[in-house]
C-alpha cells in the first residue's frame, strides 16, 4: 500500500511543470523588487516638489500598479489564459464594488483629502475628540499616534464629515488662561503684573503682543483672560510654565486667588452658624475631664 501511494506522489509531483512554477516565483519576485524601487524613486521625485502626504500616497499608487502587472504576467506564466483572467476581473470587480460601498466611498472621501490637503504627516489634529499625530495616510483611512502612545485609526469618509482641528498647521498658538482674583484687588495692577511675566518668559511671543482681558463678574471673584503666543511646539511647556509663575507671583505680591465658601443657615431670620475646627489635642483633654466629672 505504501509503495503504491509512494509512486503516485511520484507521479504527481513528476507531472508539474516546476520549471513554469520556479518562473512564476522569480516574476513575482522581481515585480516585488522593481515595484519597491518605483515607488522610492517616485517618492524621491515628489519629496521636494509636494507634501509629506502626496509624496506617500503617489508613492503607494506606484508600487501597487507595477506589482500588478507582473503578478499578471506570472499567472500568465502559470498557464491562465488571458481571457480567463479579464472574466474573471470583471466578474470580481462587480461582486466588490456592490460588496465594498464604504471602501470606495473612503476612496472617494481620500481624494478629496488629497485636493484639501486639510493636514499633512506629521501634524497634530482632533477628530471627534482624539487628537494625535498624524503618521500614515492611506486611499482609505489616516492612522495616528496619540499622545499616550495609542495607534488609532480614522476612515477617510469621517474626516470628510465631521470637524478636523489642525493644531500645527500654523507654527504659532495663542494660550488662554482663565484667572480669577479677589474683589478688593486691584484689578489694573494685577493686569499689569500678568504682562510683565509675559514679557520675562522666554517662551512668550513678542508679536503678537499679549493681553489681558476682564470677562466677567464671578460669585467669588474678578475673572480675567490672559492670553499670549507661543510657538507650536512649545505649547504644553508654555501653559504649565506660565501658570506655575503666576502661582509664585501671586504668592509673592500677596494677590489672593479666592475659592468657593459655603455658609450654613438654619433659617431666613437666624445667623449663620460660626464652624470651628478643634486640635486632636483639645478634644481628647475635653474628653478626660468628662470621664472625671462622672467619677
Amino acid at each position: 500500500m505504501l509503495d503504491g501511494i509512494g509512486e503516485a506522489l511520484t507521479l504527481e509531483l513528476g507531472s508539474i511543470n516546476w520549471g513554469a512554477w520556479l518562473r512564476v516565483a522569480v516574476l513575482l519576485a522581481l515585480g516585488f523588487l522593481l515595484a519597491s524601487l518605483a515607488s522610492k524613486g517616485m517618492g524621491g521625485l515628489l519629496r521636494s516638489r509636494s507634501s509629506r502626504h502626496v509624496t506617500a500616497l503617489f508613492g503607494r499608487l506606484v508600487f501597487y500598479a507595477v506589482f500588478v502587472v507582473f503578478i499578471i504576467a506570472a499567472l500568465r506564466e502559470a498557464g491562465f489564459a488571458p481571457d480567463v483572467l479579464l472574466g474573471a476581473a470583471g466578474i470580481l470587480t462587480v461582486a466588490i464594488g456592490f460588496a465594498s460601498q464604504t471602501s470606495a466611498s473612503n476612496m472617494i472621501s481620500g481624494l478629496f483629502l488629497l485636493m484639501e490637503k486639510p493636514f499633512e504627516i506629521g501634524n497634530f489634529i482632533e477628530v471627534d475628540g482624539t487628537t494625535g499625530e498624524v503618521i500614515g495616510i492611506d486611499m482609505l483611512s489616516v492612522k495616528l499616534r496619540t499622545a499616550d502612545n495609542l495607534y488609532v485609526r480614522i476612515p477617510n469618509e469621517t474626516l470628510i464629515k465631521t470637524r478636523v482641528i489642525n493644531r500645527s498647521r500654523f507654527r504659532i498658538r495663542r494660550l488662554d488662561l482663565t484667572i480669577g482674583v479677589a474683589y478688593r484687588e486691584n484689578v489694573h495692577r494685577v493686569q499689569q503684573l500678568l504682562l510683565g511675566l509675559a514679557r520675562d518668559s522666554a517662551l512668550c511671543l513678542e508679536e503678537p503682543k499679549p493681553f489681558v482681558l476682564t470677562n466677567g463678574f464671578g460669585p467669588s471673584s474678578v475673572d480675567l483672560q490672559f492670553s499670549y503666543w507661543v510657538p507650536a511646539d512649545k505649547v504644553l511647556d508654555g501653559r504649565s510654565s506660565m501658570m506655575e509663575a503666576i502661582k509664585a507671583l501671586f504668592d509673592r505680591e500677596g494677590i489672593e486667588i479666592p475659592f468657593p465658601q459655603t455658609s450654613i443657615h438654619a433659617g431666613s431670620a437666624s445667623a449663620p452658624f460660626q464652624v470651628q475646627l478643634i486640635p486632636e489635642t483639645t478634644r481628647q483633654e475635653g474628653t478626660d475631664d468628662d470621664k472625671q466629672e462622672e467619677h
